[in-house]
């Protein structure tokens, strides 16, 4: 992975939604929900607390979250869309 996230900071790759098509309705993908869970590829360090002591970050890569809809910043790389978000974003690990 080329993104190296700081601090409490979490890359995330999107699970594509499957697309269901009921009779000769076609959605543009405009108008389609955004993804609400995905999977850790990369983590940050974590983070430093005011009194200077390391916070260990709760997730690790490879774990399966759900983050709020409008979670996070989209960044394309090498083709592939990800997710850079806090790990405060970070609603539920399944």
């Amino acid at each position: 992975m080329k993104i190296k996230p700081l601090a409490d900071r979490v890359v995330v790759k999107p699970v594509e939604e499957e697309e269901v098509k009921q009779g000769s309705i076609i959605i543009p993908d405009t108008a389609k929900e955004k993804p609400m869970q995905g999977t850790i590829v990369a983590i940050g360090p974590g983070k430093i607390s005011d009194n200077g002591a390391k916070i260990e970050m709760s997730v690790k890569v490879g774990d399966k979250v759900l983050y709020g809809k409008y979670s996070g910043t989209e960044v394309t790389v090498d083709g592939e869309d990800y997710l850079i978000m806090r790990e405060s974003d970070i609603f539920a690990i399944m």
